[in-house]
């Protein structure tokens, strides 16, 4: 199969104007310019017409569990309360309730562009009842903080119901919920499997509060339900982590949103883990401003995600581009496009297989509006609504 649009964008290299696309099964078997590709290549032609074909996009961090939620949450004046409020929500809602709201945002990702995903998955056990309609990680998403001795069997357990999907990785959920014990179990599983790890940290001033200084509404409420307090009011969550932590491009950290002043001279020693930013989720939560400059130019790879529609409006990546350029005035539309295909390929260990279009990647492909001229990177950030046409693994969904 040939596709032909007037600009096709592979990220590596300069937009190709009047360029074509060969897709042979789920792979991509060579790109150029439409004249070119014709005279090298048969089969079926698809004309997208006056259209910008680009990789499919992909959002590093989420939490389709949530989708339901939409609405449901308002702003909140603290994390811990905002977590309360979650926790009551979620008592309400059945397997099956689960089971829809993850099914409903796989269908609203990929109405988005969205053609991979990280998903995080509270309930792992779900994973086997559902077809994913793109390319997903499953992410069990572990919390002991009320059992700490049953951190192994957790993990286990999760193990058994995520190993039958095609991709899958363990998410401890993050330092003030998940043990030391449970965070070394999974990253034991992760050496012997060979999968990815992800995990929330530095995500609010209430989890810095509790580990810096053992005070505040997080430090008290996790002291409330019993959780262990020994490892607060030494160092902040990021130093902790680093401490205690085998730290490799395996990890993929949410947020990082609270850092001081110490701990960017951790991460300028530290191994290179990958980073994903939630621009509207920290938008919703009014954190500390993130560090997006101090950290690239200490040499980590930074991609996008949404997090879940309990702190988000929907799941578009479009959307999460424009307010991460509201915020960063010094970016331009080609590096933060770069954030949600090459950036988040890296992520998840994908590296010229996806976010790309060249020969042997998949064929994970997306078409927009092209109808003027301009820079086709600022027109794929103000793109709004449903992506008109998308393929997944050579296939259209």
């Amino acid at each position: 199969m040939i596709i032909r649009a007037r600009t096709v964008v592979p990220m590596e290299g300069a937009p190709i104007d009047n360029g074509a696309v060969v897709v042979n099964g789920e792979k991509i078997a060579a790109v150029g310019r439409f004249e070119e590709i014709r005279r090298k290549y048969d089969g079926e032609i698809v004309d997208l017409g006056e259209k910008i074909l680009l990789p499919g996009l992909i959002n590093a961090h989420c939490h389709l569990d949530y989708t339901m939620l939409r609405g449901k949450i308002a702003p909140h004046g603290s994390f811990a309360g905002w977590i309360r409020e979650i926790n009551a929500q979620k008592a309400k809602l059945t397997e099956q309730d689960y089971i829809e709201s993850i099914r409903a945002g796989f269908s609203e990702a990929l109405r988005f562009g969205t053609t991979t995903i990280a998903n995080l998955t509270a309930f792992p056990k779900l994973v086997g009842a559902i077809t994913e309609p793109i390319r997903t990680w499953w992410f069990g998403e572990l919390i002991d903080v009320r059992n700490p001795a049953d951190a192994n069997a957790i993990v286990n357990e999760a193990v058994e119901y995520l190993k039958p999907a095609k991709r899958w990785g363990l998410a401890p959920h993050a330092p003030f919920t998940a043990s030391a014990g449970l965070y070394a179990r999974c990253e034991e599983i992760a050496a012997q499997e060979n999968i990815l790890l992800t995990t929330h940290l530095a995500e609010s001033r209430e989890e810095m509060q509790m580990f810096r200084d053992a005070a505040g509404p997080a430090f008290d409420f996790l002291k409330g339900i019993g959780r262990s307090m020994e490892d607060c009011g030494r160092e902040s969550p990021l130093s902790l982590f680093v401490r205690t932590r085998v730290l490799t491009d395996r990890w993929i950290i949410a947020h990082l949103n609270e850092l001081d002043a110490p701990d960017f001279d951790l991460l300028a020693k530290a191994p290179k883990f990958h980073i994903v930013h939630c621009p509207r989720s920290h938008a919703f939560f009014g954190h500390t401003p993130f560090a997006l400059e101090r950290l690239h130019a200490l040499g980590f790879n930074i991609c996008l995600g949404t997090d879940s529609l309990a702190s988000n409006s929907d799941l578009s990546l479009f959307a999460e581009m424009r307010e991460l350029l509201r915020k960063e005035t010094r970016l331009v539309p080609r590096d933060v496009v770069k954030m949600v295909t090459i950036n988040g390929a890296a992520a998840m260990n994908q590296g010229g297989l996806l976010g790309v279009i060249r020969a042997g990647a998949y064929a994970d492909l997306i078409a927009l509006p092209d109808a003027s001229g301009g820079d086709v990177f600022e027109k794929t950030v103000a793109f709004e609504g449903t992506v008109p046409w998308t393929m997944v693994n050579g296939k259209r969904p």
